[in-house]
């Protein structure tokens, strides 16, 4: 299968297999007026195993928290002029505001709609993030 190289754009790579839908739902990606490539479940050369790419054709802000929530370890890859002129490794945020929301009927943010949604990791190992208002576990 061949994918076109971008010439300005987005590379998001080494994407755990099964998680570039998630990412593309989380970002909003389809509201976006430019070609979106989801390669799922292409041979990593690095790992051995399985990941997803996704390839956007144009150079749009990257929200660095959902990709840290979904997947900390991706790559974004910045093109411009058909060369790689940024790699950047993305780790886990500290905390998540308007990423997710609380499924908790009875927290504030059930009530009040306009708080923002925030979450805070309380176990990195295990990737938990809670709600800094009630302290339900993020789904």
């Amino acid at each position: 299968m061949n994918i076109d190289a971008i010439q300005n754009g987005i590379v998001i790579d080494h994407i755990t297999a099964g998680r570039g839908m998630r990412i593309y739902e989380l970002m909003h990606l389809d509201t976006l007026d430019a070609s979106v490539a989801i390669i799922k479940n292409a041979v990593s050369h690095k790992s051995g195993g399985k990941k997803d790419i996704i390839k956007i054709d144009s150079d749009i802000a990257i929200d660095f928290d959902v990709l840290g929530f979904v997947d900390p370890g991706v790559t974004v890859n910045i093109i411009r002029d058909g060369k790689l002129v940024e790699k950047r490794r993305i780790d886990m945020p500290k905390l998540l505001k308007n990423v997710i929301c609380c499924k908790n009927p009875r927290c504030i943010t059930s009530v009040e709609r306009s708080i923002d949604h925030i979450f805070r990791l309380t176990d990195a190992r295990e990737k938990v993030y809670r709600c800094i208002y009630c302290e339900t576990k993020a789904q």
